[in-house]
C-alpha cells in the first residue's frame, strides 16, 4: 500500500518474525551469544525468557539459520495447556513416527534416533517455543528424558523459550533438579528509548530506504512512549503510522501521526495503554 510511495522493497514493520530484520540490541546480542555458547559447550538446558513481543521467536529463527550440519533441530512451537503426550510432540518435532505407539515404544524410537545421531557425530537440539505453557510435570518429564545423555557428550540439548511465567514455574521447589541443570538463563527485556530509535531506522534501512529522517527523533520517541520499547508494538505503531502518512501524502512521519495512531488503536480497547514512562513530547 505505502511501500512504493516511500520507496520500500518490502514492508519494514511486519509483525511476522523475520530474522532478516533482526536488530541486535545489546540485550538481543547477549541472549544470542549465550545461546551460541550453550550450544557450543554442550549445555543440557538453555532458557530464554521475555515479555510478549520482545523478539524471542525472531531470535530463535536467526539461531536456526546459523545451525551447522552437525546439529539436527526439532522445534515445538505450539504448546498449550492441553499439551498432551510430550514424547509424541518430540517425535513429531524430529520427524519421527509416533502414531499408534505406546509410551515405551516412543521412548525407544527416540533413544534409537539419539544413538544414530551420536554415531554420525551429530547432536539433537530440541527447541520449545512458548514453553511457559508447559506444566511442571511436563518439564520434569523433559528433565528425565535428558538422562539419555552420555557422561561427557550431550547428545540431546534443550532450548526453552517463553514468557516470564516460565521462570516462575522453574522456581518451584519440585523443579529444583531441573533448575540446577540450566546452564544458560537470560531474560530478554524491551528496548530503551535510544534503542527504539535505532531499531526503527534499522528496519527502514533493511527494507531498502536510506532515510533516517523518515521517522524523526520526536516521532521515534512518541513510538517509544506508546510501546515502551516492545518490538512487536513498535512494529504495529510504525506500520500503521506509515499507512496514515501515505493517506495524508506526507513524506515524513511526525510525532502527531504516531499519537493519532496510538489514540485510535487505544479507542478499540485492544492496543495496550502504556503509562509507565510518560515522555514530554510535543
Amino acid at each position: 500500500m505505502y511501500e512504493a510511495f516511500y520507496g520500500f522493497r518490502e514492508k519494514p514493520f511486519s509483525i511476522i518474525p523475520d530474522p532478516g530484520f533482526l536488530y541486535f540490541s545489546p540485550k538481543h546480542r547477549m541472549a544470542f551469544d549465550l545461546l551460541e555458547y550453550g550450544l557450543m559447550n554442550q549445555a543440557g538446558f538453555n532458557v530464554i525468557t521475555g515479555e510478549i513481543g520482545t523478539g524471542k521467536t525472531t531470535l530463535i529463527r536467526h539461531l536456526l539459520g546459523q545451525m551447522g550440519p552437525d546439529v539436527t533441530v526439532g522445534l515445538i512451537s505450539n504448546t498449550h495447556q492441553s499439551f498432551g503426550e510430550l514424547l509424541q510432540w518430540i517425535l513429531f518435532a524430529f520427524n519421527l513416527e509416533y502414531r499408534g505407539k505406546e509410551k515405551v515404544e516412543m521412548f525407544h524410537t527416540f533413544l534409537d534416533f539419539l544413538v544414530q545421531q551420536y554415531g554420525q557425530n551429530k547432536r539433537a537440539v530440541l527447541i520449545v517455543d512458548e514453553a511457559q505453557n508447559m506444566s511442571a510435570e511436563t518439564l520434569e518429564e523433559l528433565r528425565m528424558l535428558s538422562n539419555v545423555n552420555a557422561d561427557k557428550d550431550q547428545v540431546l540439548q534443550v532450548i526453552l523459550v517463553g514468557q516470564a511465567g516460565l521462570r516462575d514455574t522453574l522456581r518451584r521447589p519440585d523443579l529444583e533438579q531441573f533448575a540446577q541443570r540450566i546452564a544458560v538463563d537470560y531474560h530478554l527485556e524491551a528496548l530503551n528509548q535510544d534503542e527504539t530509535r535505532t531499531y526503527i531506522r534499522h528496519r527502514i534501512n533493511v527494507a531498502g530506504v536510506d532515510n533516517p529522517g523518515l521517522f524523526d527523533d520526536v516521532a521515534c520517541d512518541a513510538v517509544y512512549q506508546h510501546s515502551q520499547g516492545v518490538p512487536r508494538l513498535i512494529n504495529l505503531l510504525c506500520d500503521t503510522s506509515l499507512v496514515y502518512g501515505f493517506a495524508e501524502q506526507k513524506e515524513k512521519i511526525d510525532a502527531q501521526i504516531v499519537h493519532d495512531v496510538a489514540a485510535d488503536k487505544q479507542k478499540g480497547g485492544i492496543f495496550p495503554v502504556q503509562e509507565k514512562k510518560r515522555l514530554a513530547i510535543s
